[in-house]
């Protein structure tokens, strides 16, 4: 691969470029960091210079991910994005004189709909924990939250005790890029947040300087991988296929259900471009179209023609 700089070294100087100067996210720059390293390893193996790398020799790298790995459209669109990215900080080193990642084409990756429950799955779901126990109610008010503002799990995992308004009934979210947003939260999950907080919480928490909202059984801060594994539980209690994400991409759904405008709910979910939220106006078109399937079977290709007038 050979460029002045060993390898692990320039891996770790993209990777703080991304987080200091680019301001990007934790999972951002690990992501981005993940697909530096197996490129600069493929350099290596097939003896290329990376100061001498041309579009070809990228073209042949995102080949042999898709034939090789069997990569996917959406794995190659975060290749060719982690590549432009490290293109620009090696044009800025003055290790590539240009950044030649910018002729690889991104793929139109078609995106899958996310999958989302109707509130009754919801509230199947939520009734499965175990609420007896101070951590079923952390869990109860966990997931509530997730739903009632459409968390992700690492902002609900990062919420701190000084962000929740319960007074005004809304918390401050720090989202990705550590850009913060005010999400409002209802009844549901005011209550059980309430009781967790003033009520459980302080049964496993021994120390003033744990500030994060939910903690685990040792009054730690609660990690991802915990949330993922009691989701995983509560999943096989309730019968409900779904991820914690799910929660997620259901009160986008549901808010667009009951009229929220669609700037709104980007603003909600802490998107920096509209494009992602329309996405789930595609999500409450299809469920339409099942509902209409499921009421009238016999008219299976209703509304197939479009009229222009309508």
């Amino acid at each position: 691969m050979s460029s002045s700089i060993p390898a692990d070294q320039l891996e770790k100087s993209f990777r703080d470029d991304l987080l200091l100067v680019e301001g990007k996210a934790r999972l951002s720059v690990d992501a981005y960091g993940q697909c530096v390293k197996d490129f600069l390893s493929y350099l290596d193996k097939k003896g290329l210079v990376l100061g001498a790398v041309s579009p070809l020799d990228l073209t042949y790298y995102i080949t042999f991910l898709r034939l090789e790995k069997k990569d996917g459209d959406l794995t190659v669109a975060k290749t060719v994005s982690a590549l432009r990215s490290f293109g620009s900080y090696l044009k800025r080193e003055g290790i590539w004189a240009e950044n030649v990642a910018m002729e690889l084409d991104r793929p139109g990756a078609s995106r899958k709909l996310p999958r989302v429950l109707s509130v009754n799955q919801v509230d199947s779901l939520l009734a499965a924990i175990d609420t007896k126990k101070p951590l079923g109610v952390r869990d109860r008010a966990l997931f509530e939250l997730i739903y009632s503002c459409g968390l992700r799990i690492s902002e609900a995992c990062s919420l701190l005790l000084p962000n929740v308004h319960f007074k005004e009934r809304f918390i401050i979210v720090r989202g990705k890029g550590s850009k913060e947003r005010s999400v409002p939260f209802g009844d549901a999950a005011y209550d059980w947040l309430y009781k967790w907080v003033y009520e459980c919480r302080p049964r496993l928490v021994r120390s003033d300087t744990m500030d994060f909202v939910f903690v685990n059984s040792r009054g730690g801060s609660l990690s991802r991988k915990g949330v993922w594994k009691n989701f995983q539980a509560l999943e096989a209690k309730s019968g409900v296929t779904a991820k914690v994400h799910t929660l997620r991409h259901s009160f986008a759904t549901h808010l667009l259900q009951g009229g929220a405008d669609l700037r709104s709910v980007q603003e909600l979910l802490g998107h920096a471009d509209l494009s992602t939220t329309q996405i789930y106006t595609h999500v409450d078109n299809e469920l339409l179209r099942e509902y209409h399937r499921g009421f009238f079977p016999g008219h299976k290709n209703a509304g197939s023609e479009v009229n222009d007038e309508d």
